[in-house]
């Protein structure tokens, strides 16, 4: 709250924060939140030592840890493999009565047919994301267990409304019609769903019945009002996306192809996300690829972070400037918590600014988490609300 650093947003109704006693913290608020929701986020929302360093932040950031939870930090090597190794504190208030792991290794591989064969050799316990063609092979191998769940991460395609050819809106229209959506879904093979707006099911905000579908002859005919199109100018459009990642590169190629017979060139560029993120601030792309996922689990997190006006941009990249859609947007918080109906409507309204009114974006899926691990890991449960944690104190050994 102090630094405004990441994602401080979450706690700008918070006007003071009291202990009262060791078990009762009293928040006052400057105005109504869902304060259960935004204390519970996976970002920016720990509880930890004030006072562990005179410099927290050179603290963390030399692998240290200084926080309440079960495990403790006994190796942390950045850029190597096996980057991470926690062990048991021995001191946590939770107590160890009960059966636990006693050191947890974090291991990135990048490579997901190599991280199935340790899993399948029992070099790994637990695998976060195979795709269909190894989770297939993963729910028919004796020892392994599987894990399928829809998530509340969606694939976002955002389109740069602010230079470019994208300027104009007839392009934007004309890509986001040029999508395959359906076919990207079969695809996919059960690795992800239709996507209904903006928010994912499950949360206030997603809006039923608004499941996009191709439509090339209506791309054609926005491209020749724009003036491009087969006979006309031709196009060329830069994309980025995430390198090594299938399911984007998958959007990708479909994209090009059918792009291209509207004599639409797609540049499509594979890279990190820091350095694709970093190029996408400065505007140097027209279309970027990425995923979202909520730092707290309410629909406002899309909204907020990625379509409201923002100078400079941090992941509003398509560069959005829309003082209707903003002043919608800034009472949805309060509205969250007073009126979920009304919250609801403003959401559907903020929806369809965004994909018909500006078509600055597509959501071409909503992810579906496919994980696998080891027969003998007991207790696992997939809670999309933090995609990327494993809640390694409830698991239990066995075999």
């Amino acid at each position: 709250m102090k630094t405004g650093a990441g994602a401080s947003y979450i706690w700008d109704a918070v006007s003071s924060i009291r202990a009262e006693d060791q078990s009762t913290v009293t928040f006052t608020l400057k105005y109504a939140v869902p304060l259960d929701l935004v204390a519970s986020s996976g970002y920016a929302a720990y509880v930890y030592d004030t006072k562990a360093a005179p410099d927290l932040g050179a603290w963390f950031r030399a692998g240290r840890d200084a926080g309440s939870g079960p495990y403790t930090v006994a190796a942390w090597r950045p850029g190597k493999e096996e980057e991470l190794t926690l062990k048991a504190y021995d001191k946590y208030w939770g107590g160890w009565d009960k059966p636990h792991y006693s050191t947890v290794k974090y291991r990135v591989v990048p490579d997901p047919d190599r991280a199935w064969r340790m899993l399948a050799r029992g070099e790994v316990s637990f695998v976060d994301r195979l795709d269909p063609r190894l989770f297939a092979r993963a729910g028919v191998t004796p020892g392994v267990r599987t894990s399928e769940r829809a998530s509340f991460q969606t694939a976002m395609v955002l389109f740069n409304t602010a230079s470019g050819p994208m300027r104009d809106v007839r392009v934007r229209r004309a890509v986001q019609k040029a999508i395959d959506y359906q076919g990207l879904i079969r695809a996919l093979r059960g690795a992800g769903t239709p996507a209904g707006g903006i928010v994912p099911a499950g949360l206030l905000g997603h809006v039923e019945g608004r499941t996009p579908r191709q439509d090339l002859a209506g791309a054609a005919r926005l491209l020749a009002r724009a003036g491009y199109g087969p006979g006309r100018r031709p196009l060329r459009l830069r994309l980025t996306y995430a390198q090594g990642d299938a399911d984007q590169r998958l959007l990708v190629t479909r994209l090009e192809a059918a792009l291209r017979p509207l004599n639409v060139t797609l540049d499509a560029r594979a890279m990190s996300w820091n350095a694709q993120w970093q190029q996408g601030r400065k505007g140097g792309q027209d279309v970027f690829v990425m995923y979202w996922w909520p730092d707290y689990a309410d629909g406002y997190s899309w909204f907020g972070n990625v379509f409201h006006s923002a100078d400079p941009p941090v992941f509003n990249l398509s560069y959005l400037r829309d003082r209707t859609l903003d002043d919608l947007l800034d009472g949805l918080p309060e509205l969250t918590v007073t009126d979920r109906v009304a919250a609801q409507a403003a959401y559907e309204q903020a929806t369809g600014r965004v994909l018909d009114l500006r078509a600055a974006a597509a959501v071409p899926w909503v992810v579906t988490y496919q994980r696998a691990y080891l027969g003998g890991v007991q207790g696992y449960d997939d809670n999309p609300a933090y995609p990327d944690v494993v809640f390694v104190y409830e698991l239990r050994p066995s075999g």
